[in-house]
């Protein structure tokens, strides 16, 4: 008469069944110890978002207290006197927005062309492609006051510009195009191939590709480039102080010096006793233009978008 072979799980139903307990406890262990953990980096996160954000209250609580009352017409329409102390500060703003429309005008159309050639038209690998990328990584941490000290040697001496607005935003320029480069080409490269084939198969041409399918779909990294850019050039100092000057009076033309807004709150800060009330207004004044810079470009982007999407 042939055995019958027993199965395994009616060898030993208790070991079995303690291997079950045993195994359920673990994974009950091993859940909350997670769980945990998760709660643990949860408030540690919380923790050092609310320490970031108290501190950022602080200091605008701070300068707005101090500064919001100082600002009326006359402060904005009238030019500094006494080194700043009494006045306003016309002149500052004037050459500011100069600044500002020479850089722009300069490292947008510059830098969308270049990324735009690094995305489309140079393969990823390509030793021109990664010499241009090391490049700019490069130029993007040099500190400002080098790129002052060339523009001083370049534009100011080299090219007899001088200490002026042009000279200024030249130089701003070559700060903020490798940020712009970049936050573009990354943009860019983002998009989904199977947009390109798409526009491929229906027989566009890689120019109508570009313009009414690629661009729009970067236009968030475009934005970004955009508000970096504003924010590192209407708020430096180091370079503008050895190209476009420190004249306070108001600018006629781009070849005559100017006072940045940030160079004029460095005076009133740290050179000028009895500035500080000018100084804190100065800084309303300039975050005001950083909102207003940003917001006009976080809406051009939008437009052109919506633009794109309805024709």
């Amino acid at each position: 008469m042939s055995r019958q072979a027993i199965p395994p799980s009616q060898k030993n139903p208790s070991g079995d069944a303690r291997t079950l307990a045993a195994t359920k406890s673990y994974i009950i262990a091993r859940s909350q110890k997670i769980s945990y953990a998760d709660i643990l980096l949860s408030l540690l996160v919380w923790a050092v978002a609310i320490c970031v954000t108290a501190v950022f209250a602080w200091i605008l609580v701070d300068i707005v207290w101090h500064g919001a009352g100082q600002i009326d017409w006359k402060f904005l329409t009238t030019e500094p006197e006494d080194a700043g102390r009494n006045g306003g500060i016309a002149s500052v703003l004037v050459s500011t927005g100069l600044l500002l429309s020479v850089c722009l005008g300069v490292a947008v159309p510059l830098g969308l062309g270049t990324a735009i050639l690094l995305a489309e038209f140079t393969v990823l690998n390509n030793w021109f492609g990664r010499l241009v990328r090391r490049s700019l990584d490069m130029l993007a941490s040099v500190p400002s006051i080098v790129f002052g000290l060339f523009g001083n040697a370049f534009f100011c001496v080299t090219l007899g510009l001088g200490f002026s607005i042009l000279s200024g935003g030249l130089t701003l320029a070559c700060m903020v195009l490798p940020i712009l480069i970049r936050s573009v080409e990354e943009g860019l490269r983002s998009v989904p191939h199977e947009y390109r084939l798409g526009a491929a198969s229906l027989g566009l041409s890689r120019t109508a590709t570009l313009v009414n399918l690629l661009l729009p779909a970067a236009v968030p990294s475009l934005v970004a480039g955009l508000i970096l850019g504003i924010g590192r050039a209407i708020a430096e100092t180091a370079a503008l102080m050895y190209t476009s000057g420190y004249v306070e009076r108001m600018p006629e033309s781009l070849l005559d010096s100017g006072r940045a807004l940030s160079l004029h709150i460095y005076s009133l800060s740290m050179n000028v006793s009895g500035g500080d009330s000018s100084a804190y207004a100065s800084v309303v004044v300039l975050m005001m233009m950083l909102l207003v810079t940003n917001g006009a470009a976080i809406w051009m982007g939008e437009y052109w978008l919506h633009s794109r999407i309805q024709d």
